[in-house]
Formats: C-alpha cells, structure tokens, sequence
C-alpha cells in the first residue's frame, strides 16, 4: 500500500515540477496523470526513489528552440519559432514526431514528449522519447511554401539529429511529402544518404509499409484485445470518431474490415453522421484527395448529415475513439457517452480525453485506453522503419502489419498485467504509466547517473 509519506513526496516532485515549468500547462497535465500512479511503484522499488528517477525523467535531457526564417511564394519573409525536445535516451536514440500547427508552444512539445517516453517504452523497441515542431500553420501553403519551410527547419534541426541519436517522424501537419523533404535537405547539407535519420518516407527512399496506416490500425488492434478481455467482439459494434485525419480514416478502415459499423466522424467545422455506415472511400476523396472540409462529403452521400459546431460525443454509440487533439473529450461528454451505453474508448489522439473524463470512464467501468498505449502503433511502425533502413531491406505490406498487431496485442496485455499486478485491475491508464514507468527506470538506474 502506498504510505501518506509517499504521497507526500510525489506531490512535492509534482510541486516543483510545476514551480520549475511555469505556465505549461499541458505538461503539468501530463506529468500529473503519470506521478499519480507511481507511489505503489516507489513502494515497491525503492532504489527508484534513492537515484531519484522520477525528478531526473520530468527534466528532459535537451531542449532546443530555434528560428525559423523562410520565403513565401510572394517573396515575403516569415519567421516561425522550432522546437526538438530531446526528452530521455535511456532506452535507445530520442524519437518522436514533429508538429507543424500554429498552436505548438514548449508546453505542447514537452507534454508530447513526455508521454512519448512512456509510449516507446511500451512497444518493447529500443527508442527513446522526444517530440518537435513549429508554430506554423501549413493550412493554403502552396508545395513550393511547404518545402521551402521544411528546408529552413532542417537547415537548424539536422544538427542534433543521427540514426543513433534523434530520429524524427511526422505528426499533425507533418505527412510524408514533409519528411521526405526534410530527409532531402538533411541528404543535402550533411552529404549522407542516412535513411534512417527520419521516418515516415515515402516507400521510393526507404519508409516502410503500413506506416500512413499505422496509428489508426494499431489503435484499432488494442481496442480489439480489449474487448476480448472483456468477452465482448468488435464485429457488429457500433462507432465513432472524432477527427477525419489519417489516424481517424485508417481506424475506419481497419473497423469496417473486423466488422464494426462506423456512423460518425468529425473535423473542426463540425460532426459528419451517416446512419448506414461511413463511406469510406467518398471519406478518403474528400479528405485524402480534394483535402476539403467534411461536409464536402455531404455530395457524394446526400442522406448523411452534418452538424456544424456539434458534439459528436452526444451521438450514441458502443465504441468512441477520440482521434483529434488534447483534451477534446471532457467530464460532461463522458457522463453522455456512458448514459448511451458506450463499453469501450480507445485514444487514437495525445491526451484528447481530460482528468475528469477519465475519472467517468473508470469508475462506471468503461474499458479505457490511454494514448500511450493504444495509440503507440505510429511510433512501433516508425522503429520498425528504422530496423528496415538499418538493415538495408524492403518489408511487404504484410510482414509489417503482422508485426504492427503483435506489438499492439503485446502492448495491451502488459498494460493489463501490470494494473492487475498493482491491484488495479482494467486500469489500462495505471498499467501504462506503470509500465512504461519502471522499462524507463530500471535503464537508467543501470546506466549510473548521466
């Protein structure tokens, strides 16, 4: 049992965490929903707490802010702001993605990257956890804009980056044509062909199958494994998500392969509802193809609806998986989704679900899984991207997606294992911060302190 004192101490590292990162909140966010699982753990390992790991894992090892001039296609000249926070090595060479949206700030980078730490610890793979972007809005940039813009951030970035080092990867607003811009200024400045440097390439210079669809699959493969757990099949359920991005359309797909009805989605704009199941590949023209707004899939679907400015988690359902962004899922949308006899919700975005939601989901025993956990499908393909380029070889579709649903299955059941071992059974938020938690801490403890 976790001691008074113990909770004590972990609320004083929590203090001065906040104390030290002033006015992050996303951070304090992130870093509170970890340390309020790891008292059992200090009880338990003890030598976690002599060589102080948690207080040296909440201070990234490297954090690099930098300028980011670049040419519009009007001749004007921006500056936009960088950012790589190089989180923890202890497991392997930093990775993470890179974020291009104008709401990045430090605090989004480092509470990207802290959790990121956790996620990669969980997919078994020797990575370790870092997070970047730029405050820049890709939104009506032209593809010459686009690449003048990743060749200026690599321009400053490349510097801190190396296969074994800091591998990057893409995020929201960071696609393939954007990594395989950078990995060519990156070719260029350093005069290597270093394919492993970056991930998420195109197939033509090394990226690895399955890796567009990976986030959504993966997301798709641990809420899977959770229903069986629970003795319940995915076939036949009915869906919805938020977002109508890459990690939201390959999770259609892969839920309408294993059977799953899915009837709504959303974007900024609003929520899209469609009774008799998402069209999928009217879904992927308008949003893949014409990169338009959802409701534009109201021409190819006209009995569908959308709902401008809606609360897509006001639609009943069995299975919800928020896929947009933080914190877009609270208390209140909680309490509607399990009074509409939702079993099971699965994050396929960063943190989208706040305290508050959780905290509904566990106590009316929702099946709940973290971002860290049922989301980590992205970062696994990215790791075995790398093992691809290290090796010199080219994967089939196939053999990765196989190995894609083996971590995933394994994800899930060592989270579940864990919660259960610290008496927290179905917990899958305490068994991923558990777990991800002491991979990370038994590394650095055997490394000494550095």
């Amino acid at each position: 049992m976790m001691t008074p004192h113990m909770t004590d101490r972990i609320e004083g590292i929590y203090l001065d965490a906040v104390r030290r990162n002033g006015g992050e909140l996303e951070f304090h966010q992130a870093v509170r929903e970890v340390l309020g699982c790891l008292g059992p753990v200090l009880v338990k390992h003890p030598e976690f707490g002599k060589h102080k790991i948690i207080e040296r894992i909440l201070e990234p090892e490297r954090q690099i802010i930098f300028r980011v001039p670049w040419q519009d296609d009007k001749g004007e000249i921006h500056i936009n702001r960088g950012f790589r926070v190089e989180f923890n090595s202890a497991l392997g060479p930093y990775k993470g993605g890179l974020r291009f949206h104008p709401s990045v700030t430090l605090s989004i980078i480092k509470f990207l990257g802290f959790e990121q730490i956790f996620k990669n610890a969980l997919t078994g793979l020797p990575i370790g956890g870092a997070k970047g972007g730029a405050d820049f809005d890709p939104k009506g940039r032209s593809e010459a804009e686009m690449m003048r813009f990743c060749q200026s951030f690599m321009t400053e970035l490349y510097r801190y980056l190396g296969e074994y080092t800091d591998v990057p990867a893409g995020d929201i607003g960071v696609g393939t044509r954007e990594i395989n811009f950078m990995f060519g200024q990156y070719k260029r400045i350093t005069n290597r062909y270093e394919s492993g440097v970056v991930t998420g390439k195109s197939l033509n210079i090394g990226g690895a199958p399955v890796r567009t669809e990976s986030t959504g699959y993966g997301l798709v493969y641990f809420l899977e494994r959770m229903l069986q757990v629970k003795k319940e099949a995915l076939e036949g359920k009915v869906c919805i998500l938020s977002g109508a991005g890459n990690v939201a359309i390959h999770a259609i797909e892969k839920l309408q392969q294993l059977g799953a009805k899915v009837i709504a989605c959303s974007d900024s704009g609003g929520y899209l509802y469609d009774e008799n199941g998402i069209d999928l590949e009217a879904l992927k023209y308008v949003k893949l193809a014409q990169r338009a707004r959802l409701q534009a899939y109201l021409r190819h679907r006209p009995e569908a609806s959308f709902v401008a400015g809606g609360n897509i988690w006001s639609i009943p359902c069995q299975i919800a998986l928020p896929c947009a962004t933080e914190n877009e899922l609270n208390g209140k949308d909680a309490e509607i989704l399990v009074q509409n006899g939702c079993i099971a919700v699965a994050e396929g975005a960063n943190m989208p679900t706040t305290p508050e939601g959780a905290q509904v989901f566990l106590e009316a025993g929702v099946s709940f899984g973290p971002g860290k956990a049922a989301n980590a499908g992205g970062v696994a393909t990215s790791a075995l991207e790398m093992q691809q380029n290290a090796s010199r070889d080219s994967w089939s579709f196939e053999h990765t997606e196989t190995r894609l649903q083996e971590i995933m299955v394994g994800i899930h059941d060592l989270c579940y294992e864990t919660a259960e071992e610290f008496g927290k059974k179905g917990n899958y938020v305490a068994g991923a911060n558990i777990a991800g938690f002491i991979k990370v801490a038994r590394a650095m403890v055997e490394l000494g302190l550095v």
